[in-house]
This record gives C-alpha cells, sequence and structure tokens, in this order.
C-alpha cells in the first residue's frame, strides 16, 4: 500500500504522537512532512568566509539531523542587498532561508533606503555563531598592548593609521567606535581586502588592525602579528590568553558580531519554531562547537525574541557610529 511522506493515519497513532512530541513540534500538522525537499539558505557572502563557515557547518548537520539537503547558496553583490531581495521575495514556507546578522544591521543604518524593511521582511529564527574581532599590530613593533595604542595616540595626535577593509563594515565601525571611546585621534586606512590589511600591517603602513580572527589567525599564529585585544564581552575561546578591550583599559568598548538564520516575513509560526529548535540542537553538539571555535566563533543559540532585540540594538548602536564618525549615509 503506498504511503506519501511516512505519515501513518488513526486517531489512536495521532493521540500517541500529541503526547510523545514537545511543544514546538505540535504545529506541524500545518505543514506535514516539513522538510520534504531541499532547503536553500541564502549567503551574502563569498565561499570560505566566517558567515559562510558557518552556514555549511550548520546545513551539515541540518542535512543529517531532518533527512533533506540544506542548501548554501551564495549570492554576493550590491553590500547584501541582492541575497536580501531573493530571500524576502521567496514564499514564506520555509524552504528559502537567508544568513542575516549584525553585517545586516549595519546596512540598515548606512543606507538610507533598501527595497526591504529588515525587521519587517524577514521572520527572526535564531542566531547561530558569535565572532569578536581581534586588534592586532606588528609582532616586533612597540604596540604590545591597547595602553601602549592609546599612549602613543595621545602623545602624537593624527600620526597613528588604523587599518580595515571596506568603509562601513563592522571593521572599519569596530575602529571607529575604538577611536570615538578612547577619545583619540588617529588616521584611518582602508583595504579592498583582509590579506592587503595584512600586508599594511607587516610593513608598517598602518600600526593597528581590526579584523575577524579568521582573517588573521595564520599571521598571528606565524609570530609576524601580535592579537593585542579581542573585541567582545569575554574572552574569546580560540585566543584565551588575549584580554579583551574591556579589560585593557576601555570597559564600555564591546563589539560582538553575529550570524543568524532568518525566514521571508510572514514565515509560520510552526517552521518557525521546528527550526529554531532544531538549530539550536545542532549548535549544542560537541563537534559544532569545536569546529566553530577553531574558526573563531561561539556557536550559541537563541530565541526568536532575543534575535529580534539584538538586532533593533545593533541597528541603533551602529546608526550612532556611524553619525558620529560623518560617515556618508548611501
Amino acid at each position: 500500500m503506498a504511503t506519501t511522506n511516512h505519515v501513518r493515519s488513526g486517531p489512536a497513532w495521532l493521540l500517541g504522537i500529541a503526547v510523545a512530541l514537545p511543544l514546538w513540534a505540535m504545529g506541524l500538522a500545518a505543514q506535514p512532512g516539513y522538510p520534504n525537499r531541499p532547503v536553500r539558505i541564502i549567503v551574502p557572502y563569498g565561499p570560505g568566509g566566517v558567515a559562510d563557515t558557518t552556514m555549511r557547518i550548520i546545513a551539515d548537520k541540518l542535512t543529517q539531523k531532518l533527512g533533506q539537503q540544506f542548501i548554501v547558496d551564495n549570492r554576493l553583490g550590491a553590500a547584501g542587498i541582492v541575497a536580501a531581495k531573493a530571500a524576502t521575495g521567496a514564499a514564506p514556507d520555509g524552504y528559502v532561508l537567508h544568513l542575516t546578522g549584525n553585517g545586516t544591521a549595519i546596512s540598515t543604518a548606512l543606507f538610507r533606503q533598501l527595497p526591504y524593511d529588515v525587521l519587517r521582511d524577514f521572520t527572526p529564527i535564531t542566531i547561530t555563531a558569535w565572532f569578536d574581532l581581534i586588534i592586532a599590530t606588528r609582532a616586533s613593533g612597540p604596540l604590545q598592548t591597547v595602553a601602549d595604542i592609546l599612549k602613543a595616540a595621545r602623545q602624537n595626535p593624527g600620526k597613528l593609521n588604523f587599518g580595515t577593509i571596506a568603509p562601513g563594515s563592522t571593521q572599519n565601525l569596530s575602529a571607529e567606535l575604538f577611536k570615538s571611546a578612547a577619545g583619540i585621534n588617529v588616521a584611518m586606512v582602508t583595504y579592498r581586502t583582509t590579506p592587503e590589511l595584512v600586508t599594511g600591517l607587516m610593513r608598517g603602513d598602518v600600526q593597528v588592525g581590526f579584523e575577524y580572527y579568521a582573517g588573521l589567525n595564520a599571521a598571528v599564529s606565524s609570530g609576524q602579528l601580535k592579537a593585542v585585544a579581542t573585541t567582545g564581552g569575554t574572552r574569546t575561546p580560540a585566543l584565551p590568553a588575549v584580554p579583551t578591550v574591556g579589560e585593557s583599559g576601555l570597559p564600555d568598548y564591546v563589539v560582538e558580531s553575529w550570524n543568524a538564520l532568518s525566514g521571508p516575513g510572514g514565515l509560520p509560526d510552526d517552521i518557525v519554531k521546528f527550526l529554531n529548535h532544531a538549530v539550536n540542537d545542532v549548535l549544542n553538539l560537541p563537534e559544532v562547537k569545536e569546529k566553530a571555535m577553531l574558526n573563531g566563533m561561539d556557536a550559541r543559540g537563541t530565541t526568536p525574541e532575543e534575535m529580534q532585540a539584538r538586532m533593533k540594538a545593533d541597528i541603533a548602536k551602529w546608526a550612532a557610529v556611524i553619525e558620529k564618525a560623518g560617515i556618508e549615509r548611501q
């Protein structure tokens, strides 16, 4: 006898399921068998970066757990707008998801007008990973601590160069926030790519660099650059000996970047709860936490409500940094 999606019938069986299943799964009657075909996760960055790595780790485990392919779909272009439009224009049925996060909050603060509303046209599911930036200097140079950086900047206003990638990036705005929090006058130098920033640090073209762990780890591990501090509220698990900026004399300075999973606006609550539970289960696997830590990330989930609150807070935070730094909105 043919069956569909392995669904059995009969009142007794249904009653048994109602008793056995946790509350998060009870709403799945509206979406029988979800997922019953491949799910795409649209990532607005290229392969190999921290965002792509996050989602590939999760997609692999979700595929194993749920029995359907979760496919990472890299969609680059226009500061993430291309990917966001593809996601917000998809049917809210759980088969197209989107990587959102700190970069999404910055784009909302940086652009005067976007073809979507981040808080309305996306449905939050969960934050998936947290990661700090590293503040790095040349290992053989005189700037070995945050205190050294602050002293040099105050003794020679405007002479110290801070290096980051693109204006308006998390890295760039984190450097601007450091400059503002410390009340120092330094020159900001931007590079097109992280390897160019690393070269600039090694040559002494810039004295201080702000970048993610993945981009600086090789140069730090080889002893060419020194990780002076990390930007989060607590020490980075991958660099437990490196103090935070807060520990180093600027207690009000905290920058934690994050990646998250969203669906299109209007994604049904039952699918949101199902995915939130499944992703959080995956994030709690020891092997996932280990892989994340090796890439400088802390794999840790949230509720949808916590994710939405973080998005709102970061939009406001980066809008204030952009305004104070005098960065022109695009």
